[in-house]
């Protein structure tokens, strides 16, 4: 049987076909634009990842028996605000999970109603990135549409909806929302009502590989499929590419180099970071997972390779990068061009280059982009530690872990083995093996975790470039205090 994994990312959708012994048949992607309509602002078309997916599948699957498609799993890109009408319209863009709009929201929630109660009440504080401020920027600059709202989503659960016609929502992705009980998997009526909508207005709940619906007759018709093909619930990407790597159950670790950069921590037990730097949110595996995630990762050498330095040669660029200068490079960067949020949780940050001088090349700033990204995952890392939770390796996935130079920085950064899995498709693996649980292939995620989940390398810290980096690092993190109160002036 074959099952299909969608990975429904920030600028294109990934999909695959994958059997259940692990085999990867098919990959097909497809890209769509993103807007940013004001500085720090960042939506995007739901209608766009409808047609995306949609053709996408039938490209898919153009060479397959189709009668051998089982099950379908998403992956998701999380936070984002989509809103519904009562004949199911999209009724505005949907606002994204790096979009930097909702400051005065984020200050409204944390600093008025009180970080203390939001954490009782969702086990998390306000991030811009979070939906339920971007449900408050709606209702106070945006009434008309706010009053048109009849069913609030999620990115990969309008794509469900598209599928399946269910409103649906899993506990991982409703988790990064602000507006559920982590802790007692469930909405919070407390901040629905703060926010002033209804539980009537929220998809229904499911665990990530419970199947929600099989598929609407008219997709089934257009896509060829059979119409009993089931739909699970899916994830949010970051627990979704932990399941691709088979980061599930107690103490395991991913580490993802996205889009964005994520530390992600699994664990079988409800657990809560007492200063809320770390989000508190549900696994897709049923447990728990505590994760730092930083707005600007991958993207960060993406910016500079294609904006600034006009050019696709990325390994090119690298090239000059060899082992004797790791650690001794004198320029910093700091790469908050989207604002951050773990740990600092600052709207108002922004990427910086500093300890530049006339002999600064363009491979010290690349080396600086790469080593600034690290920095920033290492924060969130540090966090962890001092929570006594013993990360001593971890999995590490991402379109920034193909390089493998920043493997070997990074690895020097933290100071730990990094292993990286075989396959490179982790939330798009991991929905294909949410679906194979939903199908019946598999009795539990983590059986289809141990079944499937394979390893290509592992990247070992060379002593004594750790320790260069580790003098690096204490010097990186004096940076961002001393130019915190410059940052809102210069906006």
């Amino acid at each position: 049987m074959y099952y299909i994994g969608i990975d429904l990312g920030t600028s294109s959708v990934k999909l695959l076909l994958m059997d259940e012994l692990g085999a990867i048949h098919q990959q097909v992607t497809r890209e769509y634009p993103l807007e940013f309509p004001h500085p720090g602002w960042s939506q995007q078309a739901p209608e766009d990842w409808k047609d995306a997916v949609l053709s996408g599948l039938q490209e898919l699957t153009a060479n397959c028996d189709k009668r051998q498609i089982a099950g379908i799993g998403t992956g998701g890109q999380m936070h984002g605000l989509v809103v519904l009408d009562r004949d199911d319209n999209v009724i505005r863009p949907a606002i994204l999970w790096n979009d930097g709009r909702t400051a005065a929201q984020v200050d409204y929630l944390n600093d008025v109603i009180g970080k203390q109660k939001l954490s009782a009440w969702t086990a998390n504080i306000a991030f811009a990135g979070f939906t339920a401020p971007k449900i408050l920027w709606m209702r106070e600059n945006e009434p008309e549409n706010f009053a048109r709202i009849a069913k609030i989503m999620l990115p990969k659960d309008y794509v469900n909806y598209v599928l399946t016609g269910v409103h649906c929502c899993d506990y991982s992705d409703a988790s990064g929302m602000l507006l559920l009980d982590v802790a007692h998997k469930r909405w919070s009526k407390e901040m629905l009502d703060l926010c002033g909508i209804t539980e009537a207005q929220m998809p229904a709940l499911y665990e990530s590989y419970e199947t929600v619906g099989t598929l609407r007759p008219e997709i089934a018709q257009l896509l060829g499929f059979p119409e009993n093909v089931k739909v699970c619930a899916g994830a949010g990407d970051n627990a979704a590419a932990a399941v691709g790597t088979g980061v599930v159950g107690d103490g395991g670790c991913n580490i993802s180099l996205g889009t964005s950069g994520t530390v992600f921590i699994s664990s079988k037990q409800f657990g809560v970071d007492p200063n809320n730097a770390l989000h508190a949110f549900a696994h897709a595996d049923g447990g728990y997972h505590l994760m730092g995630c930083m707005l600007s990762a991958a993207s960060c050498n993406k910016w500079l390779m294609d904006d600034i330095l006009r050019t696709k040669d990325y390994a090119g660029e690298q090239a000059p990068i060899t082992d004797e200068k790791l650690g001794t490079n004198h320029v910093y960067f700091l790469p908050y061009l989207m604002g951050e949020r773990s740990p600092i949780n600052d709207t108002n940050a922004r990427g910086t280059f500093i300890g530049m001088s006339m002999d600064t090349s363009r491979a010290d700033m690349t080396q600086a982009v790469l080593e600034g990204v690290a920095f920033a995952i290492r924060d969130s890392v540090e966090v962890a530690k001092s929570l006594g939770i013993p990360l001593t390796s971890s999995m590490l996935c991402g379109g920034g872990a193909k390089s493998p130079l920043w493997r070997r920085i990074l690895a020097n950064v933290l100071n730990m083995p990094l292993t990286i899995p075989a396959s490179e498709q982790g939330p798009g693996m991991g929905g294909a093996m949410l679906a194979m649980v939903a199908c019946g292939a598999y009795g539990s995620v983590a059986e289809a975790c141990a079944k499937l989940v394979t390893v290509s390398e592992t990247v070992a810290p060379d002593p004594e470039i750790a320790a260069r980096y580790e003098a690096r690092y204490r010097q990186f993190r004096l940076i961002y205090p001393a130019l915190k109160g410059l940052y809102p002036q210069l906006l």
